[in-house]
């Protein structure tokens, strides 16, 4: 997807650590029109699946998934919370994610009454570095016996395994872009 591609270009910055900071396009200020652009980059990926949900986790999963919903008409997002809180009901289905970025592990919870056997679901993130985190939310649609139509990643590490896992999951993974590698602070991208 070129748009993307250009902002990670012109807009991304190389953090020691291969961290990309994509913050002022994706994951902390929003850029709705390129926003747009992905949910429909995603409808033409999975056209023709059907789609009853979208799962996501948060927090910068979710601001992608309400735009690509829009494109499935309207269909549910849900995402995983990462916290414990009073209002989360007591029945949920829960999978430990360890976080690349934040080098923390911690259990991220789906309440049961909004995953439901049977139902295709659709996940989106912003990306896939290792796997770890769409792994886990691969874990709770087992749990509740929900069928995995695909993944959808904005960004991909190419050079970092996640992808060969999630496709060991049996997982159709979509991503609309992936970077190759870092050099010189540089992205390159395939």
């Amino acid at each position: 997807m070129q748009l993307l591609k250009d902002m990670i270009i012109n807009k991304g910055k190389v953090r020691e650590g291969n961290i990309l900071k994509v913050d002022s396009f994706l994951n902390h200020q929003m850029d709705i029109k390129l926003f747009n652009e992905m949910g429909k980059e995603f409808k033409r990926r999975f056209e023709g699946q059907k789609i009853d949900k979208i799962l996501t986790i948060e927090a910068s999963g979710i601001g992608i998934a309400a735009i690509v919903s829009q494109y499935f008409d309207y269909v549910p997002v849900v995402f995983a919370k990462k916290t414990e809180s009073l209002n989360l009901d007591k029945e949920v289905y829960e999978s430990e994610v360890h976080s690349f970025t934040k080098k923390k592990t911690y259990k991220v919870r789906v309440g049961k009454q909004f995953l439901n056997e049977g139902e295709n679901i659709l996940i989106i993130d912003d990306f896939l570095a290792k796997g770890c985190a769409t792994k886990g939310l691969i874990d709770i649609l087992n749990q509740s016996k929900a069928n995995l139509v695909g993944v959808g990643i904005v960004i991909e590490k190419g050079f970092q395994e996640g992808r060969s896992v999630l496709e060991e999951m049996n997982a159709r993974v979509e991503s609309l872009a992936i970077i190759e590698k870092f050099e010189d602070g540089k992205v390159v991208l395939k």
